[in-house]
């Protein structure tokens, strides 16, 4: 199934102004402001050719936005990847080797293999775990609303609730078992634990890669997450009509399996499928079929790739 071509309204600018930070880590910038508060984590270009993060990080360096209370940390993850950008393959450099996104275990932190991504983890490490709150910047690869990804606890859902309220980032993917796939970002350390004391960790997803709506989004929302935590003064925005907040729960993350893998139809998420509908064929591994009615795909694959998720099955939650 082809693919139309990606707009491109936004592309990468130099970053060099931005390596040097103040924390001994390239490109992590934190800022404290002497008083009690959260310690926030705003955190950009996890997968390098996801530039709305950028837009949104480079707006809190550039218009000087400095926390009240608490600490702020602007981090730009995988600035190697991101530098790898080519605007004939746009989408190719979202990771170098491993999907900086799905290593964020003791495992493969502690472990011995080697890769880009790796090295960068290992670098971040330290500024994940010092967070309070984490909001963890992306977009995706086809042109649906804007949607929140965090593990299923009330913590989050509270935080993406009322922020969402704001930027019309309305619907939910709650993550009751986690990822399937590895361990990301927002899971790392005791922001993967249900433990009441824990702190909030969610993704944006903000629409669309290199869209200038995307982009405006991404920054919206990471103005308004920092307000939600007291750090900066709400932004003052109108408030949009109320819109009702949808929610889904991952049940199962589908991993590419063979070089054959299709879906039955094109799809570029929020699909809806009936129990036992055949969503797509995997060669030799056999066929992907709808586990429950109203199973809702999101994050279906542009590009097959063996070892890469294919697409998330989830079930909408009732309210």
């Amino acid at each position: 199934m082809t693919q139309p071509d990606p707009v491109l309204e936004v592309l990468p600018r130099d970053l060099s102004a931005y390596r040097a930070g103040n924390t001994g880590i390239d490109y992590v910038h934190r800022f404290d402001s002497g008083r009690p508060g959260p310690h926030v984590l705003i955190n950009a270009l996890t997968h390098g050719n996801e530039i709305c993060g950028m837009v949104a990080a480079t707006h809190l360096l550039d218009q000087g936005v400095r926390p009240t209370v608490g600490t702020l940390t602007v981090s730009f993850a995988h600035v190697e990847a991101y530098h790898a950008f080519r605007p004939e393959a746009p989408f190719d450099n979202r990771q170098l080797v491993h999907n900086l996104n799905r290593i964020w275990s003791d495992e493969w932190l502690d472990g011995p293999e080697d890769s880009p991504e790796l090295r960068r983890a290992r670098e971040l490490r330290p500024v994940v775990a010092a967070a309070d709150h984490i909001l963890d910047i992306h977009s995706t690869s086809q042109a649906v609303a804007p949607f929140w990804v965090y593990p299923g606890f009330e913590r989050n859902a509270r935080a993406a609730l009322a922020i969402g309220a704001l930027d019309r980032v309305t619907v939910h993917l709650q993550m009751p078992e986690g990822l399937g796939s590895g361990t990301p970002l927002i899971q790392h350390g005791r922001h993967g634990q249900p433990d009441a004391g824990a702190g909030v960790a969610l993704v944006a997803e903000c629409g669309q890669h290199f869209l200038q709506a995307t982009a405006e989004v991404a920054t919206a929302v990471t103005l308004d997450f920092l307000a939600y935590f007291g750090l900066i003064a709400p932004p003052g925005h109108a408030l949009p009509p109320a819109a009702r907040q949808r929610r889904f729960e991952l049940l199962r993350t589908c991993m590419v399996q063979t070089p054959e893998f299709r879906f039955a139809r094109p799809l570029v998420g929020f699909e809806t499928f009936a129990q036992g509908e055949l969503i797509a064929t995997d060669g030799a591994a056999g066929e992907l079929r709808a586990p429950c009615d109203d199973c809702t795909v999101l994050m279906p694959t542009r590009a097959p790739i063996v070892g890469r998720e294919a697409v998330y099955l989830t079930q909408p939650l009732p309210g």
